[in-house]
């Protein structure tokens, strides 16, 4: 049996005890959102504020704006049109499901039919066959399963997981070994133009070339009588919920400690004074924050110009974080 085989996935998201990977940049900027909070494309029509993950998902919401409806229902016939093909696979399965073709059992006194081929399969197996549809098409293999995913997970064994990088013969055993393979021989070096500074994906090429602008984008801390700053939004979580929420919801677990810290990450460093080998924290990289701001003549909307001045949050609370 022919089968399609898995994209090769050379993306990795570069956060602590994070293990997702993709195959498209795009699909590993998108995910980044989830650890960084920040959502870079914001809908452009006046007055909306909307912000996205990625360039489709704005482009599909301002279909909302515009009234174009590009996806045209597929049965002949039909003049409907929708925003998201999945609004018209919706209405193609309301609408027109007495129309869609059957797939009807051939065991003479049965009759039954199904929506999709796969249907018709499982029931092949359950009511009459009794064996499970799908077989391994490798020489000498007998096993079978109930569903095409468990039969393209079980093919794997049989021919490993090959790397895609053009003249690399290795074929891992495992996803891991292709995985541990892909980082040591293969680790994607984006380089930052202005110092020379490598990083392993673009979004930490990002946050670093801010290093290097002008002007600097800046989020201001929301709490009444504070004027804080800082240069990621994560940084401003951090603050608020450390400073004006006193909120710590990260607890030491070791046995009479009980210390509680803001940031998963203040918790894993305290953790090396419980550690019996006495291994020392990475070193990390003090928190950016904007004490004073000062508009510039050449400010953008937006952006802020560092300055030396100096401003003391009102609410000042001795926290761990």
């Amino acid at each position: 049996m022919e089968t399609k085989t898995e994209p090769h996935k050379r993306f990795f998201c570069s956060f602590p005890d994070c293990s997702a990977a993709y195959n498209r940049q795009w699909k590993l900027d998108a995910h980044l959102c989830k650890h960084t909070g920040l959502r870079p494309h914001s809908c452009q029509h006046e007055g909306c504020g909307k912000s996205f993950c990625t360039p489709y998902h704005q482009a599909r919401h301002e279909l909302i704006h515009s009234g174009e409806k590009p996806f045209r229902c597929s049965v002949e016939g039909c003049a409907e049109a929708f925003t998201t093909t999945t609004n018209r696979s919706r209405h193609v399965s309301r609408a027109h499901a007495h129309e869609q073709k059957k797939y009807g059992c051939t065991v003479q006194g049965c009759g039954q039919e199904f929506k999709k081929n796969k249907q018709l399969r499982a029931h092949m197996c359950e009511q009459h066959t009794q064996l499970p549809p799908y077989q391994c098409a490798h020489g000498g293999c007998q096993m079978r399963f109930s569903n095409p995913s468990k039969l393209k997970r079980h093919e794997k064994v049989h021919r490993g997981y090959p790397c895609a990088e053009e003249g690399c013969p290795f074929t891992g055993k495992t996803w891991t070994d292709l995985l541990k393979h892909r980082k040591e021989q293969h680790r994607v070096v984006l380089t930052c133009e202005h110092c020379s500074k490598v990083f392993r994906d673009s979004w930490f090429l990002q946050q670093h070339q801010r290093v290097h602008a002008d002007t600097r984008v800046v989020y201001k801390c929301p709490k009444e009588g504070c004027d804080r700053s800082y240069t990621t939004m994560f940084n401003l979580q951090s603050h608020v919920g450390s400073f004006h929420e006193n909120l710590r919801p990260f607890v030491c677990t070791h046995d009479g400690c009980g210390r509680a810290f803001t940031m998963k990450q203040s918790l894993q460093r305290h953790s090396v004074v419980h550690d019996p080998e006495g291994r020392k924290p990475k070193k990390t990289r003090p928190k950016r924050s904007i004490r004073g701001l000062c508009p510039d003549k050449t400010e953008q909307p937006g952006s802020v110009v560092l300055t030396t001045r100096v401003y003391v949050c009102n609410n000042p609370r001795t926290v761990e974080h």
